[in-house]
């Protein structure tokens, strides 16, 4: 979260569109940042439970579960877009990825929303869907900044190798590995501690 967090703010200076795919060490839980705490963490019993910088619902983070996200400086076509234009897009986007590793999915034509405040309960418009089942959901922040979209893939019933679905999501464009300075990495650090950590931030309403 941390790093999501702290690439939206220098989005503006990288002055480009930065992927990133990460993983977590134990199995996890978060929530939308307008979301009460009091209302999600009846709902798993996963601990450690974090409030995410991005809006959406309660997301489970596991083993078979996939997590990216997407900065996008201000200048960048995706920031101007609205946000259930920049939703569709990364959907199709994933869609693409998918179907060149030979998964069929499909974008969500209407609204399902069974599991209030739950992610993967129910479906969106333009969630990903795979055998009638969203297996893919994403959450958006948008500020002067740039656009910060942070994106879970369920992707157990897919049957496909992670690494072989990153590298389709790469191939849809034209990338660059970035690695961030010292500062960038001191920095993240300090803000996963003091914020990330505490529930002063996580509990906050």
């Amino acid at each position: 979260m941390a790093v999501d967090e702290l690439l939206l703010r220098h989005a503006a200076v990288l002055g480009q569109a930065v992927l990133r795919f990460y993983s977590w060490d134990q199995p996890s839980a978060s929530f939308g940042y307008f979301q009460r705490f009091a209302d999600v963490e009846v709902l798993t019993d996963l601990r450690p439970i974090l409030r995410r910088p991005t809006a959406g619902g309660l997301v489970h983070h596991g083993e078979n579960e996939w997590t990216y996200s997407l900065v996008f400086p201000p200048t960048h076509p995706w920031w101007e877009l609205k946000a259930v234009e920049s939703y569709h897009h990364v959907h199709t986007w994933v869609h693409r990825a998918f179907k060149n590793c030979g998964v069929v999915t499909e974008l969500c034509p209407e609204a399902h929303p069974d599991g209030v405040g739950q992610c993967f309960v129910g479906a969106e418009k333009n969630d990903l869907l795979h055998c009638g089942n969203k297996i893919a959901g994403a959450a958006q922040r948008r500020n002067r900044d740039g656009l910060l979209i942070q994106g879970s893939v369920q992707a157990k019933s897919t049957g496909i190798n992670r690494k072989a679905w990153e590298k389709s999501m790469l191939a849809e464009s034209d990338w660059s590995e970035w690695e961030p300075e010292e500062t960038f990495t001191v920095e993240t650090t300090a803000l996963a501690k003091c914020k990330y950590s505490a529930d002063t931030y996580n509990q906050k309403r």
